[in-house]
């Protein structure tokens, strides 16, 4: 028996994908939560073999959490299951150490043999982002580059920025025109769009 951990901020997705897992003879859905930041702490407790995590979530993202999950737990597989099919995402989600990526269109029974290919350590990777990662290529931004454009997407001046993430406004400046060449956007606002659309963010 395969034992899942589903964590999704939407109940009605979260107990929908449970009833579908459950209906196969190999599949145990084991625990269910809401938040990313709860992932670790019900890993710990239920020991499932595979996670199934969305992305968007309140307290940490479901990036954030592969990567807790692989730190602590390096037996236990991560899956993501999201809505947001971005090419970005799936790059940052796999450097983070998840086994697969699918989209929650994906039908049932895929979803299904996607657990138990990425639990016997296989790759699972929806096809169509796969060759869309292909063809943009990798996350351009830098670690830095990327916190000053979540700050910008919010609409905060750049003294905010530079007090959230403890530069000096001129060096924030600096990452800003650096992330705008790069997205070739005209303005910070507009280059953090284009690198949230792309899922660089």
């Amino acid at each position: 028996m395969i034992k899942i951990l589903l964590a999704d901020d939407q109940a009605l997705v979260r107990g929908a994908l449970a009833a579908l897992l459950e209906l196969e003879p190999d599949l145990s859905v084991v625990a269910e939560v809401a938040r990313g930041d709860e992932v670790v702490q019900a890993v710990l407790e239920h020991q499932p073999d595979v996670c199934l995590l969305d992305i968007e979530m309140p307290g940490i993202d479901g990036i954030a959490a592969t990567a807790a999950v692989r730190e602590r737990f390096p037996d236990t597989h991560v899956l993501i299951v999201t809505t947001f099919g971005r090419a970005g995402y799936l790059r940052r989600a796999i450097d983070a150490g998840a086994r697969g990526f699918v989209v929650k269109d994906t039908p049932a029974r895929e979803l299904a043999d996607a657990v138990r290919r990425v639990h016997a350590g296989l790759r699972v990777i929806d096809p169509a982002l796969a060759s869309e990662t292909l063809v943009d290529g990798i996350n351009p931004l830098t670690e830095r580059e990327r916190q000053v454009l979540l700050h910008a997407l919010t609409g905060a001046t750049v003294a905010s920025i530079a007090r959230h993430v403890h530069l000096s406004q001129g060096t924030v400046r600096n990452y800003l025109s650096s992330a705008i060449g790069k997205t070739g956007a005209s303005t910070r606002g507009e280059a953090a769009q284009i690198a949230q659309s792309r899922g660089w963010l």
